[in-house]
């Protein structure tokens, strides 16, 4: 039961903060990695080289803040014998709801008031795609498709990974996660020096992604979300994104996807979706899925709980 109460706690926590104002731990884990990235890093070396570089940086990194909370659980519990409170802050800081919603609105709020420069610098803090020349139909889409996406990694992956494995299950997702979108890329610096990243990656998101698509779908229109789901899932690049975008897509009946220009070239990327064009009205039809599938985790999670701590 304490589980629960803990993702509850961290959820409410984040709804009422947001995130940290002044310093995000993440942000000291983003120094930790430029800087072991520019001494592992060699683009002149081997792929071999680069990816056994890349995975002996990949443990470093994620050994080092893993070891800090393991000696900060080992002081706590000196004084506390309960350290759920800990664990509830360490959810908290692992998950962007809010942080999600606002950009989101903030993106919204400047479409409604026909602002399309300031549109494209806010849609320019949640995409990596190019936002200068997007005009109002694309600048929905790429924030339907951030939204849906990002609730996935940013929301539900966290709260799954501490359900099944607890405070070091969420930290070592969350770095992990961090890595992979640092490391990620498709280019000559990253292309196999960040592929351990990336499939690391790819494997703790495979359950979390599959029931997040499986909640937008119940949550919205579930027979077009099945649909897309389906047929459209493996078109697109990310084996994780495509069920959760697709599915979500489907859920709300837009049209999504589509060509992008990322760092300046263009991009061929399949639409998936149904036929609908979004309007203004559907970037928060989006964040409202995400606020029922959140809705729908904690309860799942809280009745689970329940039920076990009586039966045990």
């Amino acid at each position: 039961m304490i589980i629960a109460v803990t993702v509850i706690a961290a959820v409410l926590l984040d709804y009422l903060l947001g995130e940290p104002k002044r310093f995000h731990p993440l942000v000291g884990f983003g120094f930790l990695v430029s800087w072991i990235e520019k001494r592992f890093n060699q683009p002149n070396k081997s792929k071999q080289v680069q990816f056994l570089s890349g995975m002996v940086g990949w443990f470093i990194v994620v050994s080092i803040p893993v070891i800090f909370f393991m000696g900060l659980y080992a002081i706590f519990s000196l004084w506390f014998d309960q350290l759920f409170l800990l664990d509830i802050i360490i959810l908290y800081l692992a998950i962007g709801y809010k942080s999600l919603r606002q950009h989101g609105l903030a993106v919204y709020e400047c479409l409604i008031d026909n602002k399309i420069p300031e549109t494209r610098e806010k849609l320019a803090m949640i995409v990596s795609r190019n936002t200068e020349t997007l005009e109002s139909t694309a600048i929905r889409q790429a924030t339907i498709e951030s939204v849906l996406e990002n609730g996935s990694d940013a929301i539900f992956a966290p709260i799954f990974w501490y359900v099944i494995a607890g405070p070091y299950g969420v930290i070592v997702y969350r770095l992990a996660n961090t890595l992979d979108a640092m490391w990620g890329y498709k280019n000559t610096r990253f292309l196999y020096f960040g592929r351990f990243a990336a499939r690391i990656d790819d494997v703790l998101n495979y359950i979390p992604s599959r029931l997040v698509a499986t909640s937008y779908l119940l949550l919205g229109h579930c027979k077009s979300g099945l649909h897309c789901w389906r047929q459209q899932a493996q078109l697109l690049d990310s084996p994780n994104a495509g069920p959760v975008m697709a599915a979500g897509a489907g859920a709300l009946k837009l049209l999504l996807g589509g060509d992008a220009y990322y760092h300046g070239q263009l991009k061929k990327k399949p639409t998936f979706g149904c036929d609908k064009l979004p309007e203004d009205k559907d970037i928060k039809r989006s964040l409202f899925l995400i606020d029922k599938t959140l809705c729908l985790w904690c309860v799942v999670i809280l009745i689970v709980f329940f039920t076990l701590e009586h039966i045990l």
